[in-house]
């Protein structure tokens, strides 16, 4: 009721192009049509039973992710992860959700970290259990670095407590596949059984 409300007096805006969207939601009719036209798509990552991502990481969902992870727009992990759990492939969505871990500073410096606000979600949204057994060492970052020298010096992480046996490891977006293919690793080495990465896009 309170919401309606406040609707009456302050129309909802969407959170990417400014534009009049309907109560409760994030997006306008655009920005979500503009979504709806990107397909599902997948890879291959060693050390991961399948790698999952939403979308391709281009026009509405690009723009998403950079409002979410550099504007601070953090209802749109909401978003994010409502589009993942409508087209993941149900044999995907079985386990504990484990965020991929952000470097120690850029978590700092932002205040929050784009892919636990989208895991913290997705749990919620599917009923799995959510799971941060994982810890990054700070190092260089990887945005910006060619692909040889991202696979060739991966992400440092380790456990900070015992793995799942099935994990279910949950990033924004995946470009080369090295932070997730060090995430995999980890969850391994103590006994994880069953690996799968589900990202909102794929770069």
């Amino acid at each position: 009721m309170l919401a309606e409300l406040l609707g009456l007096v302050v129309p909802p805006r969407c959170a990417l192009c400014a534009g009049e969207c309907g109560l409760r939601e994030q997006l306008c009719e655009g920005c979500e049509s503009g979504l709806g036209g990107l397909a599902p798509c997948s890879t291959a990552v060693p050390g991961v039973d399948a790698t999952w991502s939403a979308v391709p990481y281009e026009g509405v969902a690009r723009e998403l992710v950079v409002a979410l992870k550099f504007g601070g727009r953090l209802r749109l992990a909401r978003r994010a992860a409502a589009v993942m759990a409508e087209r993941a492939p149900a044999g995907l969505l079985q386990g504990v959700v484990v965020p991929v871990p952000p470097a120690p500073a850029r978590r700092r410096w932002r205040g929050f970290d784009a892919a636990e606000a989208i895991a913290a979600v997705l749990s919620a949204e599917t009923g799995l259990p959510l799971g941060r057994c994982l810890r990054r060492s700070q190092g260089r970052r990887q945005v910006g670095r060619p692909r040889a020298e991202r696979l060739a010096a991966p992400p440092r992480v380790r456990l900070a407590c015992p793995p799942p046996a099935v994990a279910v490891l949950v990033d924004d977006v995946v470009t080369t596949g090295a932070t997730i293919g060090a995430c995999a690793r980890a969850l391994r080495s103590g006994g994880s059984e069953r690996i799968v990465s589900l990202t909102f896009a794929r770069s």
